[in-house]
């Protein structure tokens, strides 16, 4: 354990959450609701003996999921992994896990020092329902035809403006995003959307899932995922994808920051190649 100095220590989490009950990530002063963030935040306060505050990878919306999410804070002592994870996680409820804690530089920063990101948005395309993944996963009740989701999802790729793609709301000072990797699988009833950019627009993962959905269910062809690209115009595109399916389970950094590497999602998702 380090000792008190006037120079603070910042440390980096890894951060594993169930979205269901909580409004999103981000803090929210104004009225004061439950987030991810202000959960964190407590917990970790108590063991630092002092008010910290987090800056994160990447805000996800009310209902969406983690089991990658990277934060870093500033305290005036490192506590040591042990304390900041065990004693973190006894103050927080089941859903939201510390699962990792390094110290970093002061470089780092978890939301500019990320190479990339990685979502899963998960289907379950079946008559019924599923009782336990409720709040997990997406269901429709329409048969997709992943070929051609995955066929659509190729035209994403590279770096692009992705106005189309993007909520009303967005607040990025570009459209432009770099898309490194996006496959659509099938493991029995579930779809995994499998997407890695070195960033994301708000919204952008749901509103890419909402179009290659309707291009499942043959509503439309494969290549109206490039015309929406080549048009920028959101009015255009697919319907937003519900939030319950999508998973933040990657964000990447450089290797001499000592990171540790992430699991790619939660337990079952692994079935997936």
């Amino acid at each position: 354990m380090s000792t008190p100095s006037d120079k603070p220590h910042r440390i980096a989490v890894g951060v594993e959450y169930d979205g269901t009950a909580f409004f999103g990530w981000q803090r929210q002063e104004k009225p004061a609701v439950a987030t991810v963030q202000l959960a964190v935040e407590n917990a970790l306060a108590a063991v630092a003996d002092h008010p910290v505050s987090l800056v994160c990878a990447g805000r996800t919306d009310a209902g969406v999921h983690a089991s990658g999410q990277v934060a870093h804070f500033q305290c005036a002592v490192d506590r040591g992994e042990k304390a900041w994870v065990k004693g973190s996680n006894s103050q927080l409820p089941p859903s939201v896990r510390i699962v990792w804690a390094r110290a970093v530089s002061e470089d780092f920063h978890a939301r500019f020092s990320a190479l990339h990101r990685r979502y899963h948005y998960v289907i379950l395309d079946s008559d019924v329902a599923s009782a336990s993944m409720a709040g997990r996963v997406t269901h429709t009740q329409r048969a997709l035809n992943i070929e051609k989701m995955h066929e659509a999802g190729q035209f994403l790729l590279g770096e692009h403006d992705f106005s189309a793609f993007r909520a009303a709301s967005c607040q990025s000072p570009t459209p432009v995003r770099r898309v490194t990797h996006l496959r659509v699988l099938r493991h029995h009833r579930y779809i995994l959307l499998d997407i890695q950019a070195n960033a994301f627009l708000h919204h952008m993962v749901r509103n890419i899932a909402g179009t290659l959905m309707e291009i499942g269910e043959g509503k439309r062809p494969p290549e109206w995922a490039h015309e929406l690209l080549q048009s920028r115009d959101r009015k255009l595109a697919g319907m937003t994808a519900r939030p319950e399916g999508l998973y933040l389970v990657e964000a990447a950094y450089p290797a001499h920051f000592g990171l540790p590497s992430n699991p790619l999602g939660p337990v079952f998702l692994q079935p997936f190649p």
